[in-house]
Order: C-alpha cells, then structure tokens, then sequence
C-alpha cells in the first residue's frame, strides 16, 4: 500500500559538524549524526521506534532437542556457537569459520576448478551450436565444458564443548527458560531445582575473539560440573593442564592444522585437569570459562597457509582469562550493540508470555499484535544474524552463516554465487550494519587472482571470474553438475555489493581503493567474451544458463541483466573517478550494443530467455529473470517491464524455498505492492522457518533470514533510482508504525513515523553534503528537493 496523498509540511533543520565526523564513512551512519540536535520543540510528540519495545529475545520452555531445529546461535564472526541448553550435559557445538576441508594439501587433489587439459576449441565450438541450434541441454553442455570436481572440500564442525553438570535435574519443569536476547547478543539457560536457582549466560565476543560462557546458582559451593570437548572426526588431541584444556589437531584430509583452548576461572571452589583431558569445577560458588580456536589458513593464494594457529590462539584465550567476566562480557555487548541498535522497528508488535516456538505454530499473518510481534523480531533476527557471522577479520557469512554441526554439510555450507552469498548481504547497507561487509570485501579482493587464471585458461581472455560457487581455496573454475556448473556471471554479480557501500556511504575512497579495481577488472572479462548474435547483431552472453533452470542458450535474461548492472555501474564509477576516456568509451559503445535482457513475452511476461519459452505453469524457485527488478535498477515501478515482472512473479506463485520467498518479498516491495510482499513474508514464517527461526530451503540456509530481513527493509525505504521512497510498499497489516536508523543511498539515514498508512514524521539525517531528493505523500506534490549538508538533521512533519 503505498500513499498518494500529499500534505503541508513542516520542515525543521539543524546542521552541526563535529571533527569526528568524515564523508561517507559507513561506520558513521547511525552514530555521528547522534550529536546533532534538531531545533524541534521538546513538547513536540512522536512515536518512537525504540520507547517501549521489549527487548527482542527468542526463547523456549524446554532445551533444544536437535543442532537444526532448535539450538540458539551466537557468533562473533569467525567463532560461532550453538547453544541447546540441555540440563544434565549442555551442549556448544562451535564452529570456526576457515576449518575447512579441501583446497591445496587435499588427498583428492585439487585444480581451483580449472581444466586439466586444455580444451582449445571447446568453448567455441558450444556457441556455435548454440548459433545453430538455438539450445542446448545441460549434460550436452557440462560434457564439453565440465569435469569432476576434485579437493573441494567442506566447512567442518569444530567439535562440541560438553558440560557435565552435577545432580542435574532429569527434566526441565516449569522453572526452566532458555533465551537469546538479540539486542545484547547473550544466550541464557535458567531454572530452579532442589530449592537452587541456576542460571548459564554464553556469548561469542567479537573484540575479545572468544566464546564464553558463566555458570551460577544462588546458592553457595553449587556449582560442579566437568568440561570436556568431543569430535565426530579422529584428528585430534585433548589434554588439560591447570585451568586450561588444549585441543590440537590436523584435518586429514589436506592437513590444516587446528587448535582450541578453554580455560576456567571460578569464584570458590576448585578446577582440576584430568588425564582423560577434562577440567572438573567442584564446590564454586560460579565458574566461566573462555574459548579461543583457530587454524593456520590465509587467504593467500595459492597456498592457503599461514602461521600455526597456536600463537593466536594462546594470546586471545589468555588475555580474556586475563581479564573479569564482567569486563570480558561488558565489552562485548557494547560492541554488539554499537551495530544492533542503530535500527528500531516498531509495526505494532505487542510480543505475548509464551515461547517462540509457539509463537510461530500460531502465526497466521493476520491483524493481532502477536504475529506483528514475530514479523518484528523475524526483522531483527536477520540483522543479529549478520552481526554474528560476519565482522573484519574472518571469512564472510556463508550458506550457514558461521554455524555448522556436520563434516559433510548440505552444498559443503560454501559460497554459492549464483544468489546465495550475495543475498545474505542484502539488508548490509539498508539497515545500517555497513562494516559487516568487510569481510565480503576481503574475500572478493582474494578471489581475483585465482579468477585471472580461469578467465585466461577457459576463456583464453583478461579479467577475473568465478562460476556457480566457490571455497575458501580459491576455486573459481567449473564441475560437472550440468544444471549448476556454469555461471560466469557470479563475479559481476558479486561486485554490485561493492558498488551499492559507495552508493550508501558515498566514500570516494572506498570507490577508488577498493570497489573499482575489482568491477574494472570484471568488466574487462566482460568485454572481451561478449558475442555477437547472429539473430540481431546484439552483444550476447554465450553459452547462457538461467541459474539451475531450462536449457542452455545464448543472451538468457538473468545473463544479460547481470552484465547490463556491471557496465552501466562501472561506467558510472569510471566516470566519478575520472578514468581514462578510451576506457569509458568501450564501456559505452559495448552497453549500446548490449542486449538489455528485457522482453515481453506472448502472455505478457517478462521473458526468462531471448526466445519466447516460458510457460505458464512453471513454478520454479528461481525468478532469475527478475534480477534487473531486485537486487538490480533497470526495470522502474509503473514501466511495461515492471508489469510484465509483475505477470512472471503471479505465474510463479507463493511458493518456493525459503530463500526464493525471501526474494519475493523483495520482488513485490520493488513493484510497490506492500501486501503482495506482507503475503510472501507471512508465507515464509508458517512454511519455511525453523522453530530457533532459522530459514529453511529445506534445510537450513541462512540467505532467506538475510532476504526477509532486506525485503521487510524495502517495505519501509528504497533509493535505487537515486530518491528516498518512503514507505514505498507499507502493507496494510502495518497501519501505524515506526523505524528509526534505516540508510538510504546518498549518505542518509531515516527515521519514520506512520499512522493509518500514512507518514506523519520523517527525520533525515545526512553524513555527506549533496542534493537530496525524498518522495513521500507528506509533501507536497509528493517529493521534496533539497540541499542536504553533512551532519545536517531535518525533520518533517504533517
């Protein structure tokens, strides 16, 4: 539901500037602007996003019965855990981001995907058939151009820390809670037994680059309990001395090394180590513990070594055991919230006494305040997520995040490129956690040197490229799945991320120093293997897959759409920054013979291939023709090409993966239909989402958390096309609200006031100087063109 009602508006403004605050700066947005006050009168009356909303915790009346289904994730990057709070044993499985089978070292072998020998005609000889046939199907295909994949590998579980907890009780009675407090990032276990009240607190810290974990009773010398750490692999040793337990191995399958260390502190009491590699607490009064893991991976290619881990790992375990919980627990729920409370959301969520796994059994998507309470924390959840899997330092969020429970996790819990590592950083920008992308940008920048040598060994040409997925190691090549091998596309893909930080933050820095050098070196991929069709003299992509999808051919819409978001967005950089003119010029001239991928079809839709194949009754996961609606800028609401999207996405229907849902949701806010959207969300929470709230495909698959999370943002604030659309697709579920911290592109941040669908407040506030342009019906003739200076707050009112 969108407005287009216009109204009087007031218009207050205040400008400060503080030396802290520098242009475009993502780690600014949601905290310089805080110094600066507007000259709004105090008795003026708002609705606010944050005053009296319950903190957004999850929790449960009974411990976890399964890693999947139910257990709590913390994380703080490249350490994750899952908590199940279980009452004789709890349980953590923890997870270390880079402990990865495969890659060089591998007993398999491994080749990063390219070919083992060359294949100088190949290539070719697929286009031309295509030229001649039209199609060709994917086994023809994965023949000519695919082989077996070798040394792949897989994220590995780092093993479960068990607590064996003295005269535990054998069942949880009506005393128990177990809890996950998103916005302190603290997962709680508690209940009373034997007339003791018990409580454990756990947390992943980020600054301290440790998981800890506090055992109290208020009762004193209560608190016994023996840790010890096992593994479903046989890699390993576990041996304790004093208060520290050390474990230490080597994968065998390519011998990353790996290590972990706990230590115990205790307020009363005893830590004894055991021969067996245990530490036992006996008689405290409470007892936390520190866990430090790592291995001796780096991002360097083509080694992917660096130093024994256990250097690192002694100094961070020690200095948290070093320190006071207090301070250890302090520190990382200021670092947590520095990030989570930038953005609050306020849809008229009034969250009921009863578990979460309740709450989304009862979900309906209907009017009351409870499911208004699950979509609230749903929004939330997704950005605690991404605060947990992916801070500086460790590999970006993968298809699990950072939590993982198996050796052999479905698709290997890698780097799908074909949209999943690219939706989970979908909400990144728009909900104002900007520095969780630096390690996406990392791991780009890492990608592009093995991408060089399978752009020059399979292409034969420069440029860098990356196909349908990727590891940790590099591979950037091909395997021979043939409705999932080929996608040269994902590299241009990944760089929109990169480009879209600049569009938020406006940091020409950034741009220069770290976006550009990768999208230039993309594009020259791109211009070098476009193809002439004969059918029109167009630039095509060929061969041309639509991910997982039909049959392969030549100038597929996805394909094209892609690489149209590449040229065009490079140029644009080009053009900021003042490249070279011959360069800008191949840029042009190639977007001007590019095939746009925009057709409508025989029934009005938008085609997913250059020749009219789609059928009405096709209810694929993949929308891939839709690309250039969302995440892409080149289809506008009210154009042909938006209603034509409009009749594929009704042709597709509601269904679909967790994660295609989640896309979906994105879909219909872009097309500016708010309840379409509301449908696909509700849809998504009764069908596709865990009991702990976890997305599930099925299974697990974190992408649709991120996707929702992004879609429900896109409801509320949109800037693609360069103006700030407010409440662009609110759906009539949401009468009266209230966001407060969400970004827009141009260096913005938003906050919103709406009652009866309508906004009633609107407040800006600007890090970078420039013009600004806002749509919303609170002005008059629906838009408001002004001079924003940074630092600059204004406030609008009705």
């Amino acid at each position: 539901m969108t407005s287009g009602m216009t109204r009087r508006t007031t218009v207050k403004t205040a400008v400060g500037v503080t030396g802290a605050l520098a242009l475009g700066v993502p780690a600014l947005s949601g905290t310089a602007a805080a110094a600066v006050t507007s000259d709004e009168s105090p008795d003026a009356v708002h609705h606010d996003a944050s005053a009296e909303l319950p903190a957004p915790t999850l929790w449960y009346s009974t411990p976890a019965a399964g890693w999947e289904r139910e257990s709590l994730p913390i994380g703080g990057g490249a350490l994750g855990a899952s908590v199940f709070g279980t009452l004789a044993t709890e349980r953590l499985t923890f997870n270390e981001k880079t402990l990865w089978t495969g890659g060089p070292g591998s007993t398999q072998g491994y080749d990063f995907g390219n070919w083992t020998a060359a294949r100088p005609d190949a290539l070719t000889g697929v286009q031309e058939r295509l030229d001649r046939d039209g199609s060709l199907g994917p086994d023809d295909v994965a023949t000519e151009l695919g082989q077996a994949r070798r040394g792949y590998g897989a994220y590995q579980v780092f093993g479960d820390l068990l607590l064996d907890l003295r005269d535990a009780p054998a069942a949880p009675d009506a005393s128990y809670r177990r809890a996950l407090d998103l916005s302190t990032a603290l997962a709680t276990v508690s209940y009373t037994h034997q007339e003791t009240h018990h409580t454990r607190e756990f947390f992943a810290s980020h600054p301290g680059r440790v998981l800890a974990g506090r055992l109290a009773a208020d009762r004193p010398g209560q608190v016994a309990l023996t840790l010890r750490y096992t593994s479903p692999r046989s890699d390993f040793t576990a041996s304790a001395a004093g208060d520290r337990l050390t474990v230490r191995g080597a994968l065998q399958d390519n011998g990353l090394r790996f290590e972990a260390q706990i230590r115990v502190r205790t307020s009363g009491g005893s830590v004894t180590a055991g021969a067996d590699g245990t530490l036992t607490v006996t008689g405290a009064d409470s007892a936390w513990f520190v866990l430090a893991a790592g291995t001796d991976y780096t991002d360097r290619y083509p080694a992917y070594r660096g130093e024994d881990p256990h250097r690192a790992v002694t100094q961070a375990v020690d200095a948290a055991a070093g320190t006071s919980y207090e301070k250890l627990r302090e520190d990382h729920v200021r670092d947590h919230r520095t990030l989570f409370d930038r953005v609050a959301l306020d849809i008229g969520q009034r969250l009921p006494d009863v578990p979460t796994d309740r709450l989304l059994t009862a979900y309906t998507g209907g009017a009351g305040p409870s499911d208004r309470a699950l979509e609230a924390l749903f929004f939330q959840y997704g950005r605690y997520l991404l605060i947990a899997s992916s801070r500086a330092g460790s590999l970006p969020a993968n298809l699990q995040g950072v939590w993982n429970d198996s050796t052999s996790p479905p698709w290997s819990a890698d780097y799908h490129t074909n949209i999943n590592l690219q939706m989970n950083y979908w909400p990144a920008e728009v909900t104002n956690l900007a520095e969780t992308t630096a390690p996406y940008d990392r791991y780009i920048e890492a990608m592009r040197e093995p991408g060089r040598r399978t752009a020059e060994e399979m292409f034969g040409t420069a440029g860098w490229v990356v196909h349908n997925e990727t590891n940790p190691y590099g591979f950037t090549g091909v395997h021979d799945w043939s409705t999932a091998f080929w996608f040269p596309e994902a590299a241009a893909w990944l760089t929109q991320q990169m480009y879209e930080h600049y569009r938020f933050s406006g940091s020409t820095d950034y741009l220069r120093s770290t976006a550009y050098p990768v999208m230039k070196e993309a594009a020259e991929f791109w211009l070098a293997n476009l193809r002439t069709d004969p059918r029109d003299g167009q630039l095509v992509v060929t061969p041309s897959y639509s991910p997982e999808h039909g049959d392969f051919t030549a100038g597929a819409a996805m394909s094209q759409q892609i690489v149209h978001d590449l040229l065009t967005s490079t140029l644009e950089a080009a053009r900021t920054l003042g490249d070279a003119r011959a360069f800008r010029g191949r840029l042009e001239s190639t977007l001007d013979r590019l095939d746009p991928g925009l057709r409508i079809g025989s029934w009005g839709q938008l085609q997913e291939w250059k020749e009219d194949l789609d059928s009405r009754t096709d209810d694929h996961r993949h929308v891939s023709h839709l690309f250039a609606l969302h995440p892409g800028r080149q289809i506008e609401p009210g154009t042909e090409w938006a209603e034509a999207a409009k009749v594929s996405l009704g042709a597709r229907g509601d269904g679909g993966t967790g994660w295609s849902k989640a896309w979906k949701i994105n879909f219909w806010s872009r097309l500016r239909d708010g309840d379409h959207a509301h449908r696909m969300l509700a849809e998504q929470l009764k069908s596709s989402t865990l009991p702990n709230l976890w997305d599930t495909h099925p299974p697990f698959q974190i992408d649709g958390n991120f996707g929702a999370t992004s879609g429900i943002a896109e409801m509320l604030v949109q800037s693609q096309y360069g103006a700030v659309e407010i409440l662009p697709a609110l759906p009539a579920a949401w009468p009266d609200g209230s966001v407060r911290g969400l970004r827009a592109r141009g260096g913005v941040t938003v906050d919103i006031t709406w009652a009866g669908g309508e906004p009633t407040r609107i407040v800006v506030t600007a890090s970078r100087t420039g013009e600004l342009t806002l749509r919303s019906g609170l002005f008059t003739g629906g838009e408001k063109k002004m001079k924003a200076r940074a630092g600059g707050r204004y406030v609008f009112t009705g």
